[in-house]
């Protein structure tokens, strides 16, 4: 027997799987020998550019990251504040005098 789903149901189901479905930020990639390690940064040379990359707890890392070994990060550009500058004033059109 095939019971009624309730339109609200539906609909709380609808926003789930569209949520599990949305997409996540882009993600980047830098190769090259790591520089240094510590608890909460990898350091790695990329070309002539010094590539300092944050990392967490939550950072999986495979193999023995250490000094000299060639590494790929995977990262995300995340926004850690965001100021909204105040719009410009609006230009006034220059009042047109009368000649006399």
């Amino acid at each position: 027997m095939l019971k009624a789903w309730s339109a609200s149901a539906v609909l709380a189901a609808g926003l789930i799987a569209s949520t599990a479905f949305a997409a996540a930020p882009r993600t980047y990639q830098v190769t090259g020998p790591v520089l240094a390690v510590t608890a909460d940064t990898i350091v790695v040379q990329k070309g002539q550019d010094r590539w300092e990359i944050a990392r967490d707890g939550s950072t999986k890392v495979t193999g023995d990251l250490k000094v000299g070994a060639k590494v790929t990060i995977e990262y995300r550009m995340t926004a850690t504040s965001v100021e909204v500058k105040p719009e410009a004033a609006a230009k006034k059109p220059a009042a047109k005098g009368k000649k006399k």
